[in-house]
C-alpha cells in the first residue's frame, strides 16, 4: 500500500486563466505565508511532483512550494509552445494571480529548461534558481554534449506526432493504471543503477506514483510537447541570466548526461555546480534542504 508523507497535501490548489483563455493548474505546499518557490516538474510529471520531504522542508524554512502542470498534463489545457521561453508568460500569469511579486524557481530534469527560461525572462521578479539534473540546450553555440542532441533531427517528426503520440501514451497509461506499481518496480529493476536505491524508498515511490496518477486524470501530452521544444533553440541565452543559479547533477546520471550540469553552469555567469558523487537522476531530491537553502 502506498502511503504519502503526512504533510504531502496541497495547502491550496486551483486554476489560473492564461491571457489566451487556457487553464493553468497549480498546487501549493509548505508555508502558505512563506517565500514562494515555483517548482517545475520533470517529463513526465505534474504539479504534485516534489521531493517527498519538500513540503516539510519548505514549511520549516518559511517557504511555499508551487507546482504548475505544464500544458497537456494534469488539469492544464493542452498547448504546444513554440520555444522553451514561451512558458515564462504562463508562469507570470500564475504569479500575478497568486500575488507573487518576487519568487525563486527550481526544476528537475525536463523542468530545468523552464526554470532557466523564467530566470532570463523575469530578471526583476525571479530571485534565484536551482536546476536538478536538468537537460541542457541541444542546438546553437550553447548546445550541451551527449545523447539529447538526437532530439534535433527528430524535431520535425516529433512536432507532427506529438499530440497523437501523447494521446496514445495517455490511453495506454490509463489502461495500465491498475498495474502502475508493478510497472514502477519493473522500471527500477531495469533502469539506471544509480537511481535504484533512491527510487525504492517508499516515500518517493508513493509521491511519484500519486503524481502520475493525478496527471493521468486529464492527459499526458506535455512530455511529448517538451521533447519538441527541447529539440529547438530555447529562445534565450544562458549567458544572459543574471540571477544566482545552482546546478545539482549526479555524476552517474543515466538519463540526462552528467556533462549537461557542468556545461550549463559554465555558461550562466552567476552559477554554482554541485556534483552528487555516485548520484543518479534523482540525486537532488535527496538534498532538498540544501536546494531550498540555496534559493534563500
Amino acid at each position: 500500500m502506498l502511503i504519502l508523507p503526512s504533510d504531502f497535501v496541497p495547502v491550496r490548489q486551483g486554476g489560473v486563466t492564461a491571457p489566451d483563455g487556457r487553464t493553468l493548474a497549480w498546487a501549493e505546499f509548505g508555508d502558505p505565508d512563506g517565500d514562494p518557490v515555483i517548482w517545475f516538474h520533470g517529463s513526465p510529471g505534474g504539479r504534485r511532483q516534489l521531493p517527498p520531504d519538500g513540503p516539510g522542508a519548505a514549511a520549516r524554512r518559511g517557504m511555499r512550494l508551487i507546482g504548475i502542470d505544464r500544458p497537456g498534463t494534469g488539469a492544464s489545457t493542452a498547448h504546444q509552445y513554440g520555444r522553451v521561453v514561451d512558458m515564462a508568460a504562463d508562469v507570470e500569469a500564475v504569479a500575478d494571480a497568486l500575488g507573487l511579486e518576487r519568487f525563486a524557481v527550481a526544476g528537475l530534469s525536463g523542468g530545468g529548461p523552464f526554470t532557466l527560461a523564467c530566470c532570463w525572462a523575469m530578471p526583476d521578479r525571479v530571485t534565484a534558481g536551482a536546476v536538478l539534473g536538468g537537460v541542457g540546450p541541444t542546438v546553437g553555440v550553447e548546445r550541451a554534449p551527449g545523447i539529447p542532441r538526437l532530439l534535433v533531427p527528430l524535431e520535425p517528426v516529433l512536432r507532427l506526432l506529438a499530440r497523437p503520440l501523447g494521446t496514445a501514451l495517455t490511453v495506454a497509461a490509463r489502461a495500465a493504471r491498475p498495474f502502475m506499481e508493478q510497472g514502477f518496480e519493473l522500471y527500477v529493476a531495469v533502469g539506471p543503477k544509480a537511481d535504484r536505491e533512491v527510487l525504492r524508498a517508499a516515500d518517493l515511490k508513493a509521491v511519484l506514483l500519486n503524481d502520475l496518477s493525478t496527471s493521468l486524470d486529464d492527459g499526458l501530452l506535455a512530455p511529448m510537447y517538451d521533447l519538441v521544444v527541447f529539440g529547438r533553440d530555447w529562445g534565450f541565452s544562458l549567458q544572459e541570466i543574471t540571477q544566482p543559479v545552482t546546478f545539482w547533477h549526479g555524476d552517474a546520471d543515466g538519463i540526462v548526461p552528467f556533462g549537461h550540469g557542468p556545461h550549463q553552469a559554465g555558461l550562466v555567469p552567476n552559477a554554482k555546480l554541485v556534483v552528487c558523487p555516485g548520484g543518479g537522476h534523482f540525486a537532488g531530491y535527496g538534498l532538498v534542504e540544501d536546494v531550498l537553502d540555496s534559493l534563500r
